[in-house]
């Protein structure tokens, strides 16, 4: 009797189809425990991902031997729904209103923050390359994880989270640049097929972006569907069609996904946006275990005290960057706070940068460097934002004392050390004299005087 199609298929797998659903079954299982302890720890699963993967890697703790090839195939998909969702975040028309609105904090949080990535890569001996990837991984804040801490501590509404959300957009129109150069550039080769590659990755951007600016509901209208289950086949099918098409043009096929995600507005970014959601959290969990695969473990630990740096230094600089950016649009000390913490978090798209980077093979200890790096931020950086606000209101509210007090302090030493007015002997009588002279208002009349 012929095995099931269904076990025939799991089987080319590298496993027989009983192995792989245990072990998958175990894997999905493992990541549920620790979503939901980082969800009541208010902190991101992403960490906890990464180190699992490092236990389930080949000579880890728990060797997958059956999944591997399914679990590479997963990450692939992954990659391509987190940058489609990033893309379904924003409609043409709010990418373009923050270019010109926002242009000037995007080029302070450009600069602050890809610097010390790129200064520290050159530092290492790395190529230019390598420290441009490096560079991105320190840019960009992890946007999951800052809309769960706006949403989960209240603060959408707040004053300050204008400016943060301007900040996040920012980054994703550098993020539609800078991923096309730096894969084209990776892949290697002629110097005259690499700037080919790098000229159709940006053409393409922009030719993108031009078309989703002029007309922005066309693609749209093109996907629309009442039924929820014929959207989400033609977008998902859509944005995996284009990433197979970028890959086979040289191009990233994160960078497709994130331009098809770009090019839907309207209703079905939004809707595609609400059906993709539970199957990017999915396969983006499988992209972070996977990525820690080829990872040996000691090599995070010799990085991280370069990860620890970079961590404090960037930490600092995206604060910065937060609090120049709230105190422009207006916002005071404890609102600036707010946004500059918000934003140190690192996470989703540092890992698929540096995922990138070690797929061509870029730098050695490269992906290493990212993991503890990320390890560190996506755990600090909730933490930091949840406690800043209470802090900060504590250190206003005694500097306003001490302030209180020092003017105090003041006003009683300057009417300690004025001089009491001098009395003169002279000048008191002839003070009683001229009002014993002046007459009284108060003096009752005499009545008229005789004729």
């Amino acid at each position: 009797m012929p095995a099931p199609a269904a076990a025939t298929v799991l089987g080319a797998s590298g496993g027989s189809a009983t192995t792989i659903l245990l072990e998958l079954g175990i894997v999905f299982l493992v990541l549920a425990v620790l979503s939901r302890t980082a969800s009541r720890l208010g902190l991101s699963a992403i960490p906890a991902f990464l180190l699992i993967g490092l236990l389930l890697r080949d000579g880890g703790l728990f060797d997958l031997t059956a999944t591997d090839e399914f679990l590479e195939v997963g990450s692939q998909i992954g990659i391509v729904l987190l940058l489609l969702l990033l893309g379904l975040e924003y409609t043409p028309a709010e990418l373009m209103g923050s270019l010109r609105s926002s242009a000037q904090a995007g080029a302070v949080d450009l600069l602050l923050n890809a610097a010390p990535g790129v200064a520290v890569g050159l530092l290492l001996g790395w190529s230019p390359l390598g420290a441009a990837f490096l560079g991105g991984i320190t840019y960009i804040s992890s946007s999951g994880i800052v809309a769960k801490l706006l949403n989960d501590l209240g603060r959408m509404g707040n004053r300050e989270t204008p400016s943060v959300l301007a900040i996040l957009v920012m980054e994703d129109l550098v993020m539609a640049l800078y991923l096309p150069i730096v894969t084209g550039l990776a892949i290697g080769g002629a110097l005259a097929g690499v700037a080919l590659s790098v000229v159709i990755a940006v053409a393409v951007v922009g030719l993108t972006l031009f078309l989703a600016v002029r007309h922005e509901h066309l693609l749209g209208k093109l996907l629309f569907s009442r039924s929820d289950e014929v959207l989400l086949w033609s977008l998902l099918g859509l944005a995996l069609v284009v990433a197979g098409a970028a890959e086979l043009l040289n191009v990233s096929a994160a960078v497709g996904a994130f331009l098809v995600g770009i090019a839907v507005s309207g209703t079905v970014a939004r809707t595609g946006a609400t059906l993709l959601a539970p199957l990017r959290d999915l396969f983006a969990g499988v992209f972070f275990v996977f990525f820690t695969f080829t990872i040996e473990p000691g090599e995070i630990v010799d990085a991280l005290p370069v990860a620890v740096l970079l961590a404090v230094l960037t930490a600092a600089t995206k604060t910065a960057t937060g609090v120049w950016a709230a105190r422009s649009f207006g916002v005071a000390t404890r609102g600036q706070v707010r946004a500059g913490t918000v934003l140190i978090a690192r996470g989703e798209f540092s890992i698929v940068i540096a995922g990138l980077a070690t797929a061509s093979a870029v730098q050695d200890g490269l992906a290493a460097l990212a993991i503890g790096y990320v390890l560190i931020l996506a755990v600090i950086g909730p933490i930091l934002t949840r406690f800043a606000d209470p802090v900060t209101a504590r250190v206003l509210t005694v500097r306003a004392r001490r302030g209180a007090q020092r003017a105090a302090t003041a006003a009683e030493a300057e009417v300690a050390n004025t001089p009491e007015p001098s009395h003169s002997p002279v000048t008191d009588e002839a003070d009683e004299a001229d009002d014993a002279a002046a007459p009284t208002d108060l003096a009752p009349p005499r009545g008229d005087p005789a004729p």
